[in-house]
């Protein structure tokens, strides 16, 4: 799993090979790193990685993660580039966004028309994929240029199905 990370302001990326108690990840594209993870009580973790033992006290607040370990405080904001969140909703830019299928599927529903205004965060088309379905919204306001699928269509992974400028 990769996510992107924030960490006191300075970006980066750390993929996870293998979860805990022997987790293995890599930071940054680095090289493969070891560590063990315990959760001995809620929000605390006891970490061994390279022969020293941290523990790691992890505090969520409506900016992210607070992060304490050894007296030293990390403001850490998380995100996984695989979710839609709330949070970053707005941040689309400017210019024309398109709306892909993110996997081959049934266009079951389609919620929008062109010509349609539509909000940061508002259901375009509902893809079915693995008897799932999936809930394709818009990243940011804008209008709605074209709708590429009919309902009951077959979608491939990648295609454009909604274009909005």
């Amino acid at each position: 799993m990769k996510l992107d990370l924030t960490v006191n302001g300075t970006p980066g990326h750390i993929e996870i090979l293998a979860p805990r108690p022997d987790c293995r990840f890599r930071v940054d594209g680095g090289p493969k790193r070891d560590a063990n993870v315990e959760m001995p009580e809620p929000g605390v973790y006891s970490v061994l990685l390279d022969g020293r033992s941290y523990e790691a006290r992890v505090e969520v607040t409506a900016d992210g993660l607070v992060v304490v370990i050894d007296g030293f405080r990390f403001a850490i904001d998380v995100h996984d580039p695989r979710r839609f969140s709330r949070r970053h909703v707005g941040r689309g830019g400017e210019g024309v966004q398109t709306v892909s299928a993110p996997m081959p599927g049934k266009l079951v529903r389609v919620l929008v028309a062109p010509g349609d205004a539509v909000d940061a965060g508002q259901g375009l088309v509902v893809v079915e994929a693995m008897k799932m379905q999936n809930e394709m919204k818009a990243a940011r306001a804008g209008r709605v240029l074209a709708v590429s699928a009919k309902e009951g269509a077959t979608v491939t992974a990648g295609e454009v199905l909604v274009t909005i400028e």
